[in-house]
């Protein structure tokens, strides 16, 4: 009898550890799972608005749209304010400086825009938007404010159904002007340049 319930508290110890294994690689599953689950998502390549619209025929990305719509709203309803242009001066400075550093990632470009368009009311980036700026719009605003975007090379394939012209400020927009980092120039820089002295004025 006393072999008998010697083999009895045997088995049962047997199990409860068969049983203290299986909770821990239970447990452990789901620790693995819930570490994975918190894992942060892969940053998209571009910063999609939700204001302001990209996807329309010869359509400027969006860091021009909002700086050539912020100077065209000078003198209507829906200027930039003084404190707009305080809030708004340090973040395209930062652009500014994104675009010469050459090492800047698309987090801290995208993070950049977001807050640009957050200190924007709604009705400014409504106006914006309604404006549809295009790289021929571009072209016609730098020959107006004569301020020089440049040209360059281009990558194939990009602009096929523009002209000369319009290709030029397309490539100068998207700064391939053959500029080494640093320099200040292409067109991308050119315009980050005009806004910035823009808003300086208006936070005056």
């Amino acid at each position: 009898m006393k072999r008998c319930g010697a083999n009895k508290n045997h088995h049962t110890r047997k199990t409860n550890m068969k049983r203290i294994l299986l909770f821990t690689l239970i447990l452990s599953a789901l620790l693995i799972s819930a570490c994975g689950g918190n894992t942060t998502p892969a940053t998209s390549d571009t910063y999609t608005s939700p204001n302001i619209p990209t996807d329309y025929e010869n359509a400027l990305p969006l860091r021009n749209q909002l700086i050539i719509g912020t100077m065209n709203l000078d003198g209507g309803e829906y200027a930039v304010t003084p404190e707009q242009a305080k809030q708004l001066l340090p973040l395209y400075q930062a652009l500014r400086g994104t675009s010469t550093s050459g090492g800047s990632s698309q987090e801290e470009i995208t993070a950049l825009l977001s807050q640009i368009e957050s200190t924007m009311t709604s009705d400014q980036l409504a106006a914006i938007r309604a404006m549809q700026l295009t790289f021929t719009d571009m072209q016609t605003w730098a020959t107006a404010n004569g301020v020089t975007l440049g040209s360059g090379s281009g990558q194939p394939g990009s602009g096929m159904n523009l002209s000369a012209e319009e290709r030029a400020t397309k490539q100068a927009a998207e700064g391939m002007t053959g500029q080494t980092p640093g320099s200040g120039g292409g067109g991308g820089a050119a315009l980050l340049d005009a806004v910035i002295n823009y808003l300086e004025g208006v936070a005056q």
